[in-house]
């Protein structure tokens, strides 16, 4: 069974870091791209990095670039997220996803698989 797994979330006072994992069981994880994506409370679910199967090519939301690093030790068959000088308004739902293959991007509609969620808030 394909299953992709979040951990790592929880309570973080504003400035602090978190970093999120994302192991991926039933299947490997060399061939698939991966992306984080996170949802607000009222918002709308939006992508906030990924990173292609195959040369380490990764992308970023304006609103996190420079402060979050996504990785992947295939090894491990696990992506991380490392989040840096979190605010108030990283808090949400955060989610990862995976689209075999060489065609990803922010965009939700790129991803098959679908984690079921961590939740990381950011308050003092």
């Amino acid at each position: 069974q394909v299953q992709l797994v979040e951990s790592g979330g929880g309570l973080v006072q504003p400035g602090g870091s978190l970093r999120l994992s994302c192991a991926a069981s039933g299947f490997t994880l060399d061939y698939y791209a991966i992306g984080w994506f996170r949802q607000a409370p009222g918002k709308e679910r939006e992508g906030v990095s990924c990173i292609s199967s195959s040369d380490g090519m990764t992308y970023y939301a304006d609103s996190v670039k420079g402060r979050f690093t996504i990785s992947r030790t295939n090894a491990k068959n696990t992506v991380y997220l490392q989040m840096n000088s979190l605010k108030p308004e990283d808090t949400a739902v955060y989610y990862c996803a995976a689209t075999y293959g060489t065609a990803y991007g922010l965009g939700e509609i790129f991803y098959d698989y679908w984690g079921q969620g961590t939740q990381v808030t950011v308050s003092s």
